[in-house]
């Protein structure tokens, strides 16, 4: 049986990988895309999706949600994905955009997992504006919630500060307030995505594989030398995906974790491991096989797509 999952997103570069792999995976199902202002804003990062869901001709609706932080100002990332989120890179734009929904994305995600006959995973990988919101607004929804897998954090360092990731930093406390839940969290933050690095080889490798091939590798070598190196790449939000379809590939520990909400370490996940903790922390993972896993993702993809 298929996974139910909500993807809430920031599109963003690593967000469009991402979601293409959720959208083709075999093991899951997905009911929504919920979009958040993040890498760039909401506008942006709506477009971005409706276009995706569009190019990869999918009917996956679409619900717009928070445009700014719980409380703080919105800080972007367009230095690194570009002032549109998606660098250089232009999605054909379709007349007509049936899978977007007119209702707020809480709304959207609320309905999902309450009328869905199985617990409904939640992928998060922006900001946790959204997921705040809809624990705060609808706190039924989390009895059918069957866990959190989410790209943020870090439990060493950071990249937006020397001690907090980006999508934490944004919206430190919309973060502490998932993280406070006691649902079951996996954390897949710095410490694992920057393992997980693809190389320009394994790029190369799809770049044939049509017009999906052609997406990733164009948006690839438009991403900021902050997020890659000469030859490798480090697609963030392709952890989560690639944790619920090859859970195998990764390792972790138990914690708890809290949340800095103000100050100079505002956005730090503190991390305590415990036997105890809701919280898998992704420390370690097979990376060749993680490697092997992307080409063979969009080589599916490709096969689908062109049938």
């Amino acid at each position: 049986m298929k996974t139910p999952i909500i993807i809430d997103t920031d599109p963003g570069i690593d967000d469009v990988i991402a979601i293409t792999a959720g959208l083709f995976a075999e093991e899951l199902d997905v009911k929504l895309i919920t979009t958040v202002g993040g890498n760039v804003g909401i506008e942006n990062t709506t477009r971005n999706a409706v276009n995706l869901v569009n190019f990869l001709g999918k009917d996956t609706p679409v619900a717009k949600g928070a445009d700014e932080p719980l409380l703080n100002k919105l800080v972007t990332a367009s230095a690194v994905h570009g002032e549109s989120g998606v660098g250089g890179y232009q999605f054909e734009e379709k007349a007509g955009i049936a899978n977007l929904s007119n209702r707020h994305a809480v709304e959207e995600m609320r309905d999902v997992i309450l009328h869905s006959n199985e617990p409904v995973t939640l992928v998060p990988i922006g900001p946790l504006t959204n997921i705040a919101l809809l624990i705060k607004m609808y706190p039924e929804t989390k009895s059918n919630i069957k866990e959190i897998v989410l790209m943020g954090g870090a439990a060493q360092g950071g990249n937006r500060t020397p001690v907090a990731e980006f999508n934490i930093f944004v919206d430190p406390h919309a973060a502490k307030i998932v993280f406070d839940e006691q649902i079951k969290i996996t954390m897949c933050g710095l410490d694992i995505t920057r393992l997980t690095s693809i190389t320009t080889e394994n790029v190369r490798e799809i770049e044939g594989y049509g017009k999906v091939g052609d997406m990733v590798s164009r948006l690839l070598s438009d991403y900021d030398s902050t997020t890659s190196t000469q030859n490798h790449f480090t697609i963030h939000d392709l952890c989560t995906i690639f944790y619920l379809t090859r859970p195998e590939i990764f390792k972790g520990k138990r914690a708890t974790v809290n949340v800095v909400t103000e100050g100079e370490a505002s956005g730090c996940t503190v991390t305590h491991y415990t036997e105890n903790g809701h919280v898998f922390v992704c420390l370690d993972a097979d990376v060749e096989e993680f490697r092997r896993e992307f080409v063979s993702t969009f080589k599916k993809v490709y096969e689908t797509m062109e049938g």
